[in-house]
């Protein structure tokens, strides 16, 4: 049976994704609209035989909703092989948008069986853990820049390394107004930033994704992480070496670029 162009398409990305290669830019048409972005993304996923170990919320900044003209954030699958203690090394290419320092979230496999309605108060009795995260995030495509949210959506949520600090058993803290900064010592590099610009606060970002997972009857059969966006937007990286991100009462996480 002859494959279709999405399907080609689709294959192709996957092996980039696999394989940590470039391939050249997707039509528009599978990129421009997230309908379109978020269909490519599911069937990209689908051919992806690896361990998903958690999701990550993309797009949670009010003012690139507002730039872009979404209303809300989009969130896609976080593999295994894509995530790493605080302080390994990750090599990036011409296609890498930059830096970002998330709030994360190790939420209890139970959670799939939950019935009824989900809210910021039902939640807390999932989170086992929350800890400090680094994302490295880029395309498997040729192209620079973000035009619109399906830039992202359909290329795996542009997700390429995740690096996770110390884990704190999950307590109620005022999440939604934590100083964070990321930096960059060699580079005379450092943004500082606050956990409030998060899609209202990390908690409620995960509540998004969590939502967004019982309607598209997503089911894991052990405990997942949730990445809840940035603190500090996508912050360019303009020297290789140590990067620092810090967030306040929840800890310190590190990577080295290369």
């Amino acid at each position: 049976m002859k494959k279709t162009e999405i399907d080609k398409l689709s294959d192709k990305l996957v092996k980039a994704f696999l394989r940590n290669k470039i391939i050249a830019p997707l039509p528009l048409k599978y990129t421009k609209k997230i309908k379109n972005a978020q269909k490519f993304r599911k069937l990209c996923e689908s051919k992806v035989n690896k361990q998903v170990v958690g999701f990550k919320a993309a797009g949670t900044a009010f003012a690139v909703m507002k730039k872009l003209k979404e209303k809300e954030p989009f969130y896609a699958s976080v593999y295994k092989q894509n995530l790493l203690k605080s302080g390994k090394k990750v090599k990036i290419n011409k296609s890498t948008l930059g830096i970002e320092l998330e709030v994360c979230y190790i939420i209890k496999k139970n959670f799939f069986d939950v019935k009824g309605k989900l809210s910021s108060k039902n939640i807390s009795k999932f989170i086992s853990y929350m800890a400090p995260c680094i994302e490295i995030v880029g395309y498997r495509q040729r192209k620079k820049g973000i035009t619109s949210f399906g830039d992202l959506c359909s290329d795996f949520g542009a997700n390429v390394k995740f690096l996770v600090g110390a884990k704190k058993k999950y307590k109620k803290i005022n999440i939604g107004n934590l100083k964070t900064n990321i930096s960059n010592k060699k580079a005379e590099q450092s943004i500082n930033g606050n956990t409030n610009t998060v899609f209202v606060n990390p908690l409620n970002s995960l509540l998004f994704v969590l939502k967004k997972l019982k309607k598209d009857k997503i089911y894991l059969n052990k405990d997942f992480y949730v990445f809840t966006g940035s603190t500090v937007g996508v912050v360019p990286i303009t020297s290789k070496g140590l990067y620092v991100g810090k967030i306040n009462k929840l800890g310190t996480v590190k990577t080295i670029i290369r």
